[in-house]
């Protein structure tokens, strides 16, 4: 899957992630353990997300140990070269997750 960056699986979706403070501005590590991960609950924004220019980016991405967070694994049903259906479908909203979200809590 594609990932196209609208937020959505960094807010919605519970998953395990990497503790905030495992990730440290000069660690080094190759590999990661159990230690190193918690339960991030479902509508929930990841630590890890930032907004760069209404484009949701994770903020671990650059490290080696990347790979072997749920989060790089994460996928859908679609083949490996496919763009994730969640993200083209809130993108052509016009808006990124994030704005869909606060807009529907304005309403509600």
């Amino acid at each position: 899957m594609i990932c196209l960056h609208c937020g959505y699986c960094c807010i919605e979706c519970a998953v395990i992630i990497i503790k905030p403070e495992s990730v440290k501005e000069n660690l080094r590590i190759n590999k990661l353990t159990e230690n190193d991960a918690q339960l991030k609950d479902s509508k929930v924004e990841c630590p890890h997300l930032e907004w760069i220019r209404g484009k949701a980016k994770c903020k671990i991405h650059h490290y080696k140990w990347y790979k072997q967070t749920p989060c790089f694994k994460h996928g859908q049903i679609e083949h490996k070269n496919t763009n994730c259906r969640m993200g083209e479908y809130i993108l052509k909203q016009g808006k990124n997750y994030n704005e869909v979200r606060n807009a529907s809590e304005k309403k509600g």
